[in-house]
């Protein structure tokens, strides 16, 4: 198999590589693009230095698949370079994301969606996907009616800038500013750009997605985004209304069939999931799992996942392996 990846030199692109060996995908020729400032260097993978090319020249090599880390001027550019010589796209940017007939993929929730015709392949919001995984086979068994989140997100959502900016805030060091405000020792309720309505565009991308994902319009979904000065991984506050009633210990054990979602969730020990603990993990870690006794069928999850991985590389890599493993190229 000819994979591609674009964007190899970012925290994502780092990451998918990494992935890749980790989950020992099989891959006869594997072709590396960044910017052209990038050109020429040299990346080690499973006992090899390859070098970085253009995306031109990648696109002539034809690869079984792509995936894209690089942002949306270069997915909406590209992607469909790629799809035209028959290479299936695996894309990280939100440009993909709400179009009509691109399926929006976390392979444990609606892999299914993927057919062979398929050219490009969104992949969701890195909070998105860690309330897909965790709220799946809650919303088969009990229906999911409202859902409130308040998120608590790495700036290593924000990438490499955004890291730097805050190691040299503790350092006492001036840098290019990412964020209007100090991220050391601060959090602010600012991700993505304001919209007219009061809302960022990270929170509705929360809403959007996640109808999209389980093909459910009828959820009622909002949410507050916050970013807080760590680098492990995302965490959610999530208060969850059904339409069907449960007891807590059903929430539990549906939690604990789950693919990809580890429960932790016993206060007597202090165990509950934290981003120090999630990073460089590829689950979704759920606990502080309790009834939200002020409404009908209504509770409360704490939900932690390392936004690089599961919530961007892991899940990209996943989705190679589901098209691989279903004969889908």
């Amino acid at each position: 198999m000819k994979l591609a990846i674009i964007g190899c030199t970012g925290l994502v692109g780092s990451v998918v590589l990494k992935v890749l060996d980790e989950f020992s995908v099989k891959i006869s020729n594997l072709t590396l693009v960044a910017s052209p400032k990038s050109i020429g260097k040299k990346i080690a993978f499973r006992n090899k230095y390859l070098t970085i090319v253009s995306v031109e020249q990648a696109v002539k090599e034809k690869p079984d698949i792509v995936i894209f880390s690089a942002g949306s001027l270069v997915s909406e550019k590209w992607a469909p370079e790629f799809s035209a010589v028959g290479s299936k796209v695996i894309d990280n940017s939100s440009f993909w994301r709400m179009k009509k007939n691109i399926p929006l993929v976390v392979p444990e929730v609606n892999g299914f969606n993927i057919k062979k015709s398929t050219k490009i392949i969104a992949n969701p919001n890195c909070s998105t996907i860690q309330l897909a995984v965790a709220l799946n086979e809650i919303h088969q068994k009990f229906g999911l009616k409202r859902i409130v989140i308040s998120t608590y997100q790495s700036v290593t959502g924000t990438g490499t800038a955004a890291v730097t900016q805050m190691n040299n805030e503790r350092k006492g060091l001036k840098s290019e500013k990412i964020y209007p405000h100090p991220i050391d020792q601060n959090c602010f309720p600012h991700g993505g750009d304001f919209l007219e309505n009061g809302y960022t565009s990270e929170e509705i991308k929360l809403v959007d997605e996640t109808q999209k994902i389980f093909n459910d319009n009828n959820i009622k979904i909002t949410a507050t985004v916050v970013r807080i000065p760590v680098i492990g991984g995302h965490s959610e506050s999530v208060n969850i209304e059904t339409h069907r009633s449960f007891e807590i210990s059903d929430i539990i054990e549906s939690l604990n069939n789950t693919e990809g979602v580890v429960v932790q969730n016993n206060s007597e020990t202090f165990d509950y999931p934290m981003p120090i603990t999630a990073q460089n993990k590829n689950d979704v870690f759920v606990g502080r799992i309790r009834e939200d006794n002020t409404v009908e069928n209504g509770f409360n999850l704490w939900i932690v996942s390392d936004n690089l991985r599961k919530g961007a590389a892991t899940n990209a890599v996943q989705i190679a392996n589901y098209i691989i493993d279903n004969n889908l190229l």
